[in-house]
């Protein structure tokens, strides 16, 4: 594996990073990750858009312009021989003393890209969905920035694991469904596509928008807004969404079925649907 480190292309085994890196020693830093269809990153500029938009949430300045950021991931996909590939972005403040405050003077930003294979979801998943359980969101008010430091995340998701659950899906204050620990989430009501808001409270992802454009174009009814307990538990159909994971049906919440604990019938249009954009727009852009 190829990666890119501070103006360097290099293998993954000679990268060093300082142990005073604050993204070491604080999770001082952001991330993206940006899907790959045939040697093509799908929607660069909107991802580079939420990256800079996550900068801007740490008021960290952007080291590269997006036609170097361009230059970096085109670079990266040629070293690499996937066709499809997902692109891992990684920033930090920098190495400097060990200080809360924001070094003064400003130290050079850690940047860090490498490229992984993006497997398809394995088909027994399409076939039969997954299961998920519920959790308190008990993570910070700032989800909407892709900060390093997710802990919460990860304890979250292993929670999931730990049932022989495909995710998490989470709870804020007893009142309304947010995300899932590593994907958003998406409800069906009476033949309504539910789908939470983008805030504060939730990281609003590019597959996410995928998923609306789609509806809106074929006419399955929709609305983004908030979405109740009640409306998470009494659903007809759940599915989540990323870049990683495309999008899966759940067909059991809690040990509990969703709907007839099987895909449902919006899930497999949205599906179908997304597997044509997939290969009429994002391999073809």
């Amino acid at each position: 594996m190829t990666i890119y480190l501070n103006g360097q292309y290099m293998p993954v085994e000679h990268a060093k990073v300082s142990v005073l890196d604050r993204g070491f020693i604080f999770g001082d830093g952001v991330y993206e990750v940006i899907p790959v269809y045939s040697r093509r990153a799908f929607r660069l500029e909107e991802h580079l858009l939420r990256l800079q938009h996550s900068l801007d949430g740490i008021r960290l300045p952007n080291p590269h312009s997006i036609a170097g950021w361009t230059d970096i991931v085109t670079e990266l996909i040629a070293r690499h021989e996937p066709e499809d590939q997902y692109l891992y972005l990684h920033i930090t403040r920098g190495v400097a003393r060990r200080d809360h405050p924001f070094p003064d003077p400003a130290v050079p930003p850690t940047v860090f890209v490498m490229s992984s294979p993006l497997l398809p979801p394995a088909q027994q998943l399409l076939d039969d969905g997954v299961c998920a359980i519920t959790a308190q969101d008990n993570r910070w008010l700032r989800c909407d920035i892709k900060a390093i430091s997710l802990l919460p995340n990860v304890l979250l998701r292993q929670m999931a694991v730990d049932a022989g659950c495909s995710e998490t899906v989470l709870i804020r204050d007893n009142e309304f469904m947010t995300e899932g620990s590593a994907s958003n989430i998406f409800v069906v009501k009476d033949g309504m596509l539910l789908a939470p808001p983008k805030d504060h409270l939730m990281l609003p992802g590019i597959t996410y928008d995928v998923i609306l454009e789609i509806a809106a174009a074929h006419s399955i009814p929709y609305q983004v807004r908030k979405i109740g307990v009640a409306e998470l538990f009494t659903a007809d159909e759940l599915f989540l969404s990323s870049s990683t994971r495309e999008v899966q049906a759940i067909t059991h919440l809690d040990g509990n079925p969703v709907g007839g604990a099987r895909p449902g019938p919006v899930y497999q249009k949205i599906y179908a649907l997304y597997q044509d954009f997939k290969r009429d727009v994002m391999r073809a852009q």
